[in-house]
């Protein structure tokens, strides 16, 4: 039904229910006649395919309850329950084409746009000049250079190479999870026939201009859900991988200590010897955190409904901590015996490692989200908290002031559990919405740096996971991003020169020095 048919349906319709309006004067009618008619030759002009025109005339278009009015065609079109079954149409469905657009046009923008930049009037062109003329210190050039390259990153697809190249193509990433030194990458892949199985990506041929990797897999698998994973630091650095595995059946929840050396051709033959399977019958974890402090050594901790689990993994001594939420998310720090954690509740609290669980001062730091928190992160020196919650809110705290310093702005999520990825060398804050979208803010001032859509359409199973590295594929490696979704992994790694005209200079070859702290508080 066009808008001018509706118009004189209405206008007939209100003749009918109006009697004195047909007896009114003449030259009254014939006026407002004469100056409707015009208008009416204004939309049949509007049919036109111009988008800018629609969409200005579609806001003053009422609503109607059961129909929908579509710009681009001009017309009110029947929601469903109705008759329209040949094209049934709902608003999550219109919604749904309206984010697949916007996502395809920004697709082509990332592939077509040689020219980015950060923040106006600063490209690489003018960082470098400002640098010259000494307007810029160091940290702050630095800082702009690290911006200006995650601008710069370009999208590569990674070839996967794997005993069972079947699988690559049936096998869909759950999630991965990069070790200390970039050398390798955890993954879990969701089975078709269900279930989850493990892998190890060994990234040390991650390098352009061919970008490929080889998929070490084990014959280990779970038909569990895993709700967490950590590297695990046992026998030596990143020795194993910690899983929060939850219970099926009468089958209870357990945290396993899976050695990475487990996997095929993950290790040298004679000089790394299989390490040793451990599982702890841990019911309902949400959660998981392994700890690198001295003063509790081989431990790992686990968050449960309204409990936090202390374990130790060589003498299996447990300690129980009482909460009044779900914990959700955990990290230890590394300088002060202190284990951080985010309820389902909004709050965030520490637990002091040295005080008893049966102590009443055990809690050492509390502060607030206004939703449920979904990761939590220490600064490295262990002064500033990084949050995030079921909200979309991402928060920067002061840990002496209890106090919130710097909001991220942007962050899209409703129920899913979405981890943060801190990196403080490049100055960088990484996150995937719940909307697909990966975003990379400025740690100095919350400046939204990128954002980066998904190369597959928008839906709950297509949340991409990443992985951001300094050193991707080892210390000789370039900073970039790895993104996994479906059974597809990229790349966006720094390129060794920004795209550009730099007449003023060259870049350095990836090795920038690193931001320092106070150039982001």
């Amino acid at each position: 039904m066009s808008r001018s048919v509706w118009q004189s349906r209405r206008r007939g319709r209100s003749r009918q229910q109006n009697p004195t309006f047909s007896q009114g004067d003449s030259s009254e009618r014939s006026t407002i006649e004469s100056s409707q008619s015009p208008q009416d030759s204004d939309h049949h002009d509007a049919e036109a395919p111009s988008t800018s025109s629609s969409r200005a005339g579609a806001s003053s278009v009422p609503d109607l309850p059961g129909f929908y009015f579509d710009p681009e065609k001009n017309r009110y079109f029947r929601l469903l329950p109705g008759h329209n079954n040949c094209n049934p149409l709902t608003k999550e469905g219109i919604r749904h084409k309206e984010l697949e657009s916007r996502r395809l046009q920004l697709l082509h923008q990332e592939d077509n746009q040689k020219k980015k930049i950060t923040r106006i009037g600063f490209n690489a062109s003018s960082i470098l000049r400002k640098n010259q003329l000494g307007f810029l210190n160091t940290a702050s050039y630095c800082r702009l250079s690290h911006e200006l390259r995650v601008s710069c990153m370009e999208r590569r697809k990674v070839e996967i190479q794997s005993s069972d190249p079947s699988a690559l193509t049936s096998d869909l990433f759950n999630f991965i999870l990069a070790d200390t030194s970039s050398d390798c990458l955890f993954t879990v892949n969701d089975v078709k026939i269900g279930g989850s199985k493990y892998g190890i990506i060994n990234l040390q041929g991650l390098k352009a201009p061919t970008f490929k990797v080889h998929m070490h897999e084990n014959l280990y698998f779970t038909n569990r859900k895993v709700n967490s994973v950590c590297w695990a630091s046992l026998s030596h650095l990143d020795s194993h991988i910690l899983l929060c595995l939850m219970g099926l059946a009468e089958t209870p929840g357990c945290a396993t200590l899976l050695p990475a050396s487990l996997f095929v051709s993950n290790h040298q033959a004679g000089t790394d010897q299989p390490g040793m399977l451990c599982s702890f019958q841990i019911p309902g974890a949400w959660s998981c955190a392994w700890s690198l402090n001295i003063q509790a050594n081989n431990c790992f901790s686990t968050g449960l409904s309204r409990r936090v689990l202390l374990t130790n993994a060589v003498t299996g001594h447990r300690q129980s901590y009482g909460t009044n939420s779900d914990v959700l998310a955990q990290q230890f720090a590394v300088k002060t015996p202190l284990l951080f954690n985010g309820c389902r509740s909004g709050e965030i609290f520490a637990i002091d490692l040295r005080s008893p669980s049966q102590a009443k001062g055990w809690k050492a730091t509390r502060i607030f989200h206004d939703s449920a928190v979904t990761s939590v992160r220490v600064l490295k020196e262990e002064q500033y908290l990084m949050a995030s919650d079921m909200a979309g809110k991402i928060k920067l705290w002061d840990l002496r002031a209890t106090r919130c310093v710097r909001q991220y702005e942007g962050h899209v999520n409703e129920y899913a559990y979405l981890p943060l990825h801190l990196h403080e060398e490049e100055g960088i804050l990484v996150a995937v919405g719940q909307d697909c979208y990966t975003r990379i803010w400025s740690l100095h001032d919350a400046h939204l740096l990128r954002t980066i859509p998904s190369p597959y359409p928008t839906s709950k199973a297509n949340i991409p996971s990443v992985a951001f590295s300094p050193r991707l594929g080892g210390p000789q490696g370039a900073p970039g991003l790895l993104m996994a979704v479906q059974q597809d992994l990229y790349c966006f790694s720094y390129s060794s020169l920004c795209p550009g005209d730099l007449e003023e200079g060259r870049w350095s070859e990836w090795q920038l020095p690193s931001v320092s702290k106070e150039d982001f508080f």
